[in-house]
């Protein structure tokens, strides 16, 4: 008892504080200073969706006391130390904000003399964005993959959950990494992840239903790797790949992530069937999507010609791992017969490599990773951003999404309005979501860093996040149920040379 009224009177503690802290006053004597606030993260400029949770944000440099505000005609909500607004008061101003702007007020005190910085603005934009964001939370990879998590979060508010933990099957010698989560047209009730090494298998989930499929087999290089769920049919093509990681002891880019072999298979999951459809001795092809109107399946390639003297293709392939360029192809696709046609180059890199491509929701443009060489752009720091406007073959870098740091891993929100992507922009070591809006031009907004309830909280948390996925809801399935079903046996595919009709 004397516990629980302890813990009460903690909390109610809390409370108090953060009413207190936004419930301040404006300091009423001042010096204008025509600078911007440093501020954590930078939210100065930023376009933001109607339904986003609220902006918190603190000041990054030394100084006695903040104060912040945020103010939408008669309607403002001031904070002191830390901007983190009530949750009910960010939403009332947002709705009166819709379409217009927040301005935005910081005020400093250094020695005893408060600073008034230059004001900005935070556009509300009346477009929307999907409500919920899952991810990979993962260490570097060189220190350990057993803390791993594919987590989902509320982006209209702060709630966070796991949708399964790489440690409910197994730990160190019995460990499990899990990856590459992905759904069919943002349906949270139908996803695909993988499990490797112990209790390996891939995990369907469709309309309630879950199994576990093994899909390796003796006529396909591995088991499904990088997916690309279909927008209707219950079919999904895979990159299957060989991949390999070498260190580096003096390089930026500590790791050079590579495949030895990889090839395109396509899995019909009612049938538990899987055919090839790109397997070119010469080709290292990968990282698969689809067109909206499920008629084109784009992808990456790359030409390596080996040398027959080389017996481990893995040797060769990191001996040349610097002059690897992957393009950007796509095959056409008749969802009736299921048979794909011929591939047909899309983009060619010069000298560099082109990664990740992703189609808008309207068919309009394809967006891209591009880096000087090799196929894993989150471990390079020169990698960008790049988008191709399918209607008028014009290719552009995204000057204003992008930063002297890596930008990789994207996706598009389900109404085509706005991305979201990894970036290393903060400290070059971990990623963290960003978002961008488009306008009508194709032309993007400053981008802006997931809100969090505490601003410093990503500084903190040393977690990369780790192939942002939007959704149109959470996913619906427990953690344990999908633990136990990896623990269990899996449906063997069955390799064809074509799929059934």
């Amino acid at each position: 008892m004397h516990i629980q009224k302890h813990t009460y009177i903690f909390l109610y503690s809390i409370i108090l504080l953060f009413l207190a802290a936004c419930s301040a006053k404006l300091p009423t004597e001042y010096d204008e200073k025509n600078e911007l606030p440093k501020i954590y993260p930078d939210y100065a400029g930023v376009t933001i969706p109607v339904n986003i949770a609220p902006l918190t944000f603190e000041l990054d440099e030394e100084a006695e006391k903040m104060v912040a505000r945020y103010k939408v005609g008669d309607i403002e909500i001031i904070c002191a130390d830390k901007m983190q607004p009530d949750i009910d008061d960010w939403r009332e101003l947002t709705s009166a904000a819709e379409g217009k702007d927040i301005q935005v007020d910081v005020f400093a005190r250094h020695n005893g003399r408060w600073t008034h910085y230059r004001p900005f603005s935070i556009t509300v934009s009346p477009d929307s964005i999907d409500p919920w964001l899952s991810f990979r939370l993962i260490p570097p990879s060189y220190v350990s993959y057993e803390a791993l998590t594919i987590s989902q979060r509320c982006l209209e508010s702060y709630d966070e959950s796991v949708i399964y933990d790489n440690m409910l099957c197994g730990f160190e010698v019995d460990g499990q990494c899990i990856n590459c989560h992905n759904y069919q047209q943002y349906n949270p009730e139908r996803m695909q992840f993988h499990a490797r090494e112990h209790c390996g298998g891939t995990v369907i989930a469709y309309d309630g239903q879950m199994k576990k499929v093994n899909m390796k087999n003796d006529s396909i290089i591995s088991a499904g790797v990088y997916p690309a769920w279909h927008p209707w049919l219950k079919l999904i093509v895979y990159s299957t790949n060989h991949t390999n990681q070498s260190f580096f002891t003096t390089s930026h880019d500590k790791i050079e992530v590579y495949d030895s072999e990889s090839d395109l298979i396509a899995y019909d999951i009612d049938k538990d069937e899987v055919t090839n459809i790109e397997n070119r001795d010469d080709e290292l092809e990968v990282f698969p999507t689809w067109t909206p109107d499920g008629r084109t399946l784009y992808y990456s390639s790359a030409q390596f010609i080996r040398d027959p003297s080389i017996e481990e293709s893995a040797t060769d392939i990191i001996a040349h791992y610097d002059s690897l360029h992957y393009y950007i192809y796509r095959k056409s696709f008749d969802p009736e017969s299921k048979l794909f046609g011929p591939r047909e180059l899309v983009f060619k890199a010069e000298k560099a490599s082109a990664l990740l491509p992703r189609i808008s929701p309207d068919g309009r443009f394809l967006l891209f990773s591009l880096a000087d060489h090799g196929v894993f752009h989150i471990w390079h720091h020169d990698a960008d951003l790049w988008m191709m406007d399918l209607q008028t073959g014009k290719v552009r870098t995204l000057d204003e999404v992008n930063s002297p740091d890596t930008e990789s891993y994207h996706t598009w929100s389900s109404n085509g309005k706005w991305i979201v992507f990894s970036s290393r922009r903060d400290d070059g070591m971990y990623t963290r979501p960003f978002f961008a809006h488009i306008d009508k031009e194709g032309h993007f907004s400053k981008p802006f860093e997931l809100p969090t309830a505490d601003p410093d909280y990503h500084r903190q948390f040393l977690r990369s996040y780790n192939i942002p996925e939007l959704m149109r809801g959470p996913v619906p399935y427990d953690p344990h149920d999908f633990a136990r079903l990896l623990k269990g046996d899996g449906v063997s595919v069955k390799y064809v040379q074509q799929l059934s009709k």
